[in-house]
């Protein structure tokens, strides 16, 4: 049996006109006109051009922004955490190591004594937060994390993220938790 070998319809000549893509200069031409004309606009009604003197004046981030990571404190001052392990099974980068301990009385069952979290590792998806049944975990610190680049790994622990609060206690910041 022979096997029959068809040509695409690309071996034909082009005409000049596809030869010389005019028909795609001038679609690129009417979109970058486009653009000029929307930017001009823009410009005239002062939408435009804002510029932030960094670090004298930050740039306003937007109250759904993921800062550092934070725990919880109960009303005397333990962690919130009942070391149930969902933020660490919901986190796609495996960034979270949790060890609990028993509390030995009722009302809690059980504490993290180890709360560890990678965060060379994290990015910053906000899925522990989701995963939390017990509102202990947050990234609403508004702080923007180091760049690291190189070195021995790089782990907040407990005590850093319970004392990890944010920045500035602003009404739009606590409106989203």
């Amino acid at each position: 049996m022979a096997t029959r070998v068809v040509t695409p319809a690309l071996d034909q000549p082009r005409s000049w006109w596809e030869r010389t893509y005019l028909g795609e200069v001038f679609r690129g031409l009417v979109i970058t006109i486009a653009h000029l004309i929307k930017n001009m606009v823009d410009l005239r009604e002062n939408r435009v051009g804002i510029t932030y003197q960094w670090p004298e004046q930050p740039k306003p981030l937007p109250a759904t922004f993921r800062g550092e990571h934070r725990l919880m404190h109960r009303p005397d001052g333990t962690p919130r955490c009942v070391a149930c392990n969902c933020c660490a099974t919901a986190c796609p980068a495996n960034c979270i190591e949790i060890t609990g301990a028993d509390t030995g009385h009722d009302g809690v069952e059980k504490y993290p004594i180890r709360f560890d979290i990678d965060i060379l590792q994290c990015v910053y998806c906000g899925m522990c937060v989701e995963a939390c049944p017990c509102d202990a975990i947050r990234m609403d610190t508004g702080k923007i994390t180091d760049a690291y680049f190189e070195g021995p790994v790089k782990i907040l622990d407990i005590d850093y993220l319970m004392k990890n609060q944010p920045a500035d206690k602003s009404p739009i910041s606590e409106a989203i938790y």
